[in-house]
């Protein structure tokens, strides 16, 4: 019997949950860089849940296809939190339907036993902030991943 390696679970989608801060983070580590529509953003108030489609670049595999010399791919994921109790937003203008947003990265600041505030931190300034009644999130792949359009891995240097 052998460890698990990394490159055992290269091409299996994601399915991960998140209930606490170290749990977010690596979920937000893996979601660095998605995009998405704005029209894809979604706040079921009835229900307390707060969803977004999002097309993230698979930095899981980023490694394998450099040395490899194959394309970065990406794959469309669904990103869910429950218990949310409101949302805002800041620096998005959520009536310009063609907007695409570009995630940065996702904190969450407990206020209480176990509620908080979850921010998703978006490129140009924008976010978006969920009031929280628990930290409950789930991550998971939805469709087969596919050569990134722009056939390179995503930089933040100017």
């Amino acid at each position: 019997m052998s460890d698990a390696r990394f490159e055992d679970g290269a091409d299996q989608p994601l399915r991960l949950i998140a209930q606490d801060a170290e749990g977010l983070g690596i979920v937000a580590a893996l979601l660095q860089d998605a995009v998405f529509p704005i029209t894809e953003m979604t706040y079921a108030k009835q229900r307390h849940r707060f969803a977004l489609l999002l097309n993230r670049f698979r930095w899981e595999n980023a490694p394998a296809a450099e040395a490899a010399s194959r394309r970065y791919e990406r794959v469309q994921s669904l990103l869910v939190f429950e218990d949310v109790l409101a949302v805002q937003t800041t620096g998005i203008d959520r009536n310009d339907r063609d907007t695409v947003l570009s995630l940065l990265s996702i904190t969450f600041a407990q206020t209480s036993e176990g509620a908080g505030t979850v921010t998703l931190i978006l490129a140009g300034d924008g976010a978006i902030a969920l009031q929280v009644e628990a930290l409950d999130a789930t991550l998971r792949d939805t469709t087969r991943p596919y050569l990134a359009p722009s056939g390179k891995a995503p930089s933040h240097q100017d």
